[in-house]
């Protein structure tokens, strides 16, 4: 997620400890060793050196590369200790809990302390028996006013165990010491310290390497491998060229076991991709997660919203185009997946469906539009609060709103410009923004796009609709030129809720979660943690459950409904409708025309620059 040659000028790395900078200053060095990484511990030293008289300033990060929310990591800090130059004591104090600061040093500090780290994904450290899996922001204090030196790691391996080093940090002789040129690379380079499979290939005079950890299979990891190299070249096909990687090299670091958590994330040259589904049972959507990160290569690390340049460590990121740097990338997953030969024809068509449907039956779109969606990411974004709230009616994720304007634009372009593509806009951005790493704004995708398609008015209008707005295409209109078809999924049928929230256990019926705005159940005033007795004047238990009463009932009806809740007991009249859900697939036979047929190879296929 980060620019590794800018310097943190104007946020909150850069302070008056700059004066400790000069030039060829001793690098920072760490040094890290995994003693009791049974109890999921490491043991961190620290050294700066050529410091001067002034007081150093140490500080955990509170965000990490990717994520837009706060994450507390100084809280599994302990046994901190500090020695000055020559051993000498020095005197120690805590302006808040993220900060350390050393006065009396004579020049360096040494620094140790026990991290606790227990979170295998993108954002934490994970260490025990099998690894060290660590992010370094969740790992390694750092110092203000040393952000451009480089920044030296060492990892010391445990005896016996067979580890070695998988990172973006550039090698040196020694196999367990790496750099950093600047405090940004560095804090960007995810590393995994395991006894870990590798494969690489080399594609335009750059190499590609997976680093896998996981516990099945040479023929499932030789698989996985043929298909990482697919996805690469697939996505290499959207814009003609892979970025220039740093070191003249690419990384998957890959987790892949139960004890971990699913997750991914992008990094200037590598990314983490971490889940509890094994290669056997989840290959398909692990691998959609490694076409994700992977075109984050290009869209939002090179391809980069002003609002995060430079990113901030200290505190939330909030940015106005995450519709962009991860709904379009969301739906280049898909379609990379497709086109890379991954998933088939009637996979595909079903998962636009589900775009369509999360978009255009989302209640959050009501409220927000895709750029102030963007907006709520410090909120959401493995955000952490106590207190109940509302999203389920007010939040469409940006990931999904994205993907859905990123779908109805380029089915929009296919259409009304002939030989005019999504691919096209991207490319755009990338020799605008991606190859000079000039970041953008939003009236900057609107400009790529006037700029691809010739018609300012149509950019114009598309943005001031779907973007600035919060219009939702017509998927089954625009679908349907591609033979997708889009129909209910329970026409006919009585509905009151969506499935999951109402739930039934020991003859009790309960809404589980925040009722959905303009569902039935929301009409009739019901809301979380309420028990309904009764529908339609039946009793509802055991024998009874809500889906009995209302099969013999059809959209439309109004029956009545007494619950409980907060104590007290209540009635109301409820007023069924249809599920608004609907589903999508391919025409088959002679409803498939030969002009929608040609439509879908055309989509599948790589659009001519």
């Amino acid at each position: 997620m980060i620019r590794a040659l800018r310097l943190l000028l104007g946020c909150g790395l850069f302070s008056a400890a700059t004066a400790l900078q000069g030039s060829a200053q001793e690098p920072v060095r760490y040094d890290i060793s995994f003693e009791n990484r049974a109890h999921h511990e490491a043991e961190i030293t620290v050294t700066f050196s050529d410091l001067g008289s002034a007081p150093l300033e140490l500080r955990m990060s509170r965000t990490s590369p990717g994520r837009y929310a706060l994450h507390e990591f100084a809280k599994n800090v302990y046994n901190f200790r500090a020695t000055g130059a020559g051993g000498r004591t020095v005197e120690v104090s805590r302006p808040d809990n993220h900060q350390w600061n050393v006065t009396g040093h004579g020049g360096a500090v040494t620094v140790t302390y026990t991290l606790y780290a227990d979170r295998s994904d993108g954002t934490y450290t994970g260490i025990d028996r099998t690894h060290g899996h660590l992010n370094m922001p969740a790992t390694f204090m750092w110092a203000r006013g040393l952000e451009s030196r480089a920044h030296e790691l060492t990892v010391r391996i445990p005896e016996g165990s067979g580890w070695s080093v998988a990172t973006q940090l550039a090698a040196t002789t020694d196999p367990t010491r790496f750099t950093g040129r600047d405090l940004q690379y560095f804090l960007d380079s995810p590393t995994e310290v395991s006894d870990f499979w590798e494969r690489g290939w080399d594609v335009d005079g750059q190499h590609v390497r997976v680093a896998l950890h996981h516990a099945g299979t040479e023929a499932e990891a030789e698989e996985y491998a043929l298909a990482v190299r697919a996805i690469v070249q697939a996505s290499q096909n959207v814009y003609g060229e892979l970025p220039t990687f740093d070191h003249g090299e690419y990384t998957f670091l890959a987790d892949y076991l139960p004890w971990v958590n699913g997750d991914g994330m992008e990094h200037r040259n590598s990314t983490v991709l971490t889940s509890t589904g094994s290669l056997r049972t989840s290959m398909v959507n692990l691998l959609g997660t490694v076409a994700h990160e992977f075109f984050h290569a290009w869209n939002v690390e090179r391809i980069r919203p002003t609002t995060l340049e430079p990113f901030d460590f200290e505190a939330a990121n909030m940015s106005m185009e995450l519709w962009f740097a991860e709904g379009f990338t969301s739906y280049f997953d898909d379609l990379i997946l497709w086109r890379a030969g991954l998933i088939d024809d009637d996979d595909f068509a079903a998962r636009m469906g589900g775009i369509a449907n999360s978009v255009t039956n989302a209640p959050g779109r009501a409220f927000f539009s895709p750029v102030e969606m963007s907006m709520q990411a410090p909120f959401v974004d493995a955000a952490t609060a106590l207190d109940p709230n509302n999203r389920n009616n007010t939040f469409l994720s940006y990931y999904t709103w994205g993907s859905g304007v990123a779908l109805g634009l380029d089915l929009m372009l296919r259409e009304s410009f002939p030989g005019v593509t999504l691919d096209h806009v991207m490319r755009d951005m990338w020799r605008t923004h991606g190859l000079t790493e000039k970041s953008y704004a939003v009236s900057d995708i609107e400009a790529a796009l006037a700029r691809v398609s010739g018609d300012a008015v149509f950019a114009r209008e598309f943005f001031d609709r779907y973007v600035r707005g919060k219009d939702a295409p017509d998927y089954a209109q625009l679908l349907a030129a591609v033979g997708i078809a889009v129909s209910a999924s329970r026409p006919g049928e009585a509905w009151m809720a969506p499935l999951g929230q109402v739930s039934t256990s020991d003859g009790h019926a309960v809404v589980t979660g925040t009722p959905t705005l303009g569902s039935p159940l929301y009409g009739a005033g019901l809301d979380r943690n309420d028990r309904i007795l009764s529908l339609d004047g039946r009793t509802l238990g055991p024998s009874l459950s809500p889906w009995d009463v209302l099969a013999d009932h059809r959209p439309g009806d109004v029956i009545s409904v007494r619950f409980e809740s907060r104590g007290a007991e209540y009635e109301a009249q409820m007023t069924l409708s249809q599920d608004p859900k609907f589903t999508a697939q391919l025409e088959t036979g002679g409803a498939f025309t030969a002009a929608e047929r040609a439509f879908l190879s055309s989509w599948k296929g790589i659009s001519k620059p």
